[in-house]
């Protein structure tokens, strides 16, 4: 269920539209589902591009992921995060009329994404060769599990099932269990930033040669990326990282520590911060001075004794106070917030993160805005993600140019979902 009374109670994000958003006049048509190929094309939306949200019949899949609202069992809280700023139309790809209305589409657009299974582009006739033979300019993206191509191009992929191949939850955890997951879908996430990325540098390009490219990014290959440095570390090595919880094996002393009245979590990456922490903050510069601590390996030599002297200083002081003295040192540390805290907070409030935005049935919905400002604001209005067929008409008339009678003839076809009901 969703909690009305604490959405109403969240200030409402500026609605304007901006006409000099930096990707105003690109159209982008969004053949994906689920988490990796929606949110790379809102990112374009939130930078001022045309998104049509094209759903198969039945509505994106991610549509069910909870919570709803008990009014719109199709409208739920993941979907909303991943799709805001688009256009909603459904149609029926294998249907004659719907996909002569794709293929309309296509020709007056900049951008297609898909991320349906490795050749089902293909079958419907909607592959790279055929659309980029009708429109040479089209920046197409496939995103993948594994690549569209090769041994493992036809395998299905999740974002947790990456995560443990791809070795990134061999990272995560404490030596002594098995590794986590992040709950986060880091590499659905990661995917999507590496997507629109190479979907900017494709339309930069087409400046000076007006050809489109074939942009693939995998699930796979960006969990590899997502894993950081400790891939380049193992192989320099030729052992695998292992596991440290909440500390570092890269530098000391980093880790949660508890204050007394809350946790939180201090990274001290270089010695400069080490000695300001030592001498400043916990008055012990007999340690901030000390020989033996000033290199990271002769910290991580002594991790046990640095972090008995930390604990024994902060567990005197509350988290205001302790965070005051960090602060005045520039010693990085920030109390460990669950997440409601951490989306009510002041630093997200200073940056004016979180609100709430219109929606057509449900009231209000929550907002949490892309973090890229241009002249310090966001770039395009926030609007919610689409309904069901909400933009069919819009999109069928305004944009693929159907006359009124093409107009009725699609609305009896059955190849189109539309809403009359707004």
């Amino acid at each position: 269920m969703f909690d009305r009374n604490f959405i109403d109670s969240l200030p409402a994000h500026d609605t304007s539209k901006s006409d000099d958003a930096p990707l105003n006049g690109i159209l982008v048509l969004d053949l994906t589902h689920y988490l990796a190929g929606p949110l790379a094309s809102m990112l374009l939306a939130d930078m001022g591009a045309t998104v049509i949200k094209i759903e198969s019949p039945g509505g994106d899949r991610f549509r069910s992921y909870p919570p709803h609202d008990e009014s719109a069992p199709e409208e739920g809280a993941a979907y909303l995060w991943a799709n805001r700023n688009k256009l909603g139309i459904e149609l029926d790809l294998k249907h004659p009329a719907g996909k002569k209305a794709l293929w309309d589409l296509v020709r007056k657009a900049d951008v297609l994404i898909e991320n349906f299974a490795t050749g089902v582009m293909d079958r419907l006739n909607f592959g790279y060769e055929a659309v980029a033979a009708a429109q040479p300019s089209l920046v197409y993206c496939s995103v993948s599990a594994y690549g569209r191509k090769g041994a493992f191009a036809s395998r299905p992929g999740f974002d947790s099932v990456v995560q443990a191949e791809s070795g990134f939850v061999s990272m995560n955890g404490y030596a002594d269990r098995d590794g986590v997951r992040s709950a986060s879908s880091v590499m659905d996430i990661g995917t999507a930033l590496l997507a629109s990325n190479g979907i900017l540098a494709a339309l930069n390009q087409r400046h000076t040669t007006g050809k489109g490219r074939h942009v693939e990014v995998s699930l796979y290959g960006s969990a590899l990326l997502m894993a950081g440095y400790g891939g380049l570390q193992t192989l320099c090595r030729g052992t695998s990282a292992g596991r440290f919880g909440n500390t570092s094996p890269d530098s000391c002393p980093t880790g949660v520590f508890q204050c007394a009245d809350s946790s939180f979590f201090l990274h001290c990456g270089n010695t400069e911060i080490f000695v300001r922490l030592m001498r400043d903050v916990v008055q012990r510069e007999d340690v901030a001075l000390s020989a033996q601590y000033q290199s990271a390996r002769g910290r991580l030599d002594n991790k046990d004794v640095l972090f008995k002297i930390l604990q024994e200083h902060f567990s005197r002081y509350a988290w205001h106070e302790l965070n005051a003295k960090l602060a005045a040192a520039k010693v990085p540390a920030g109390e460990v917030r669950d997440m409601k805290a951490a989306l009510l907070s002041e630093e997200t409030a200073s940056l004016g993160l979180v609100g709430k935005i219109p929606h057509p049935t449900l009231g209000w919905v929550p907002n949490i805005q892309t973090p890229i400002l241009f002249d310090g604001v966001p770039s395009v209005a926030s609007k919610a993600a689409p309904l069901r067929g909400e933009d069919s008409k819009r999109v069928l008339t305004d944009l693929v140019g159907y006359s009124e009678s093409e107009m009725n003839e699609a609305l009896h076809s059955g190849a189109f979902y539309i809403r009359n009901d707004l």
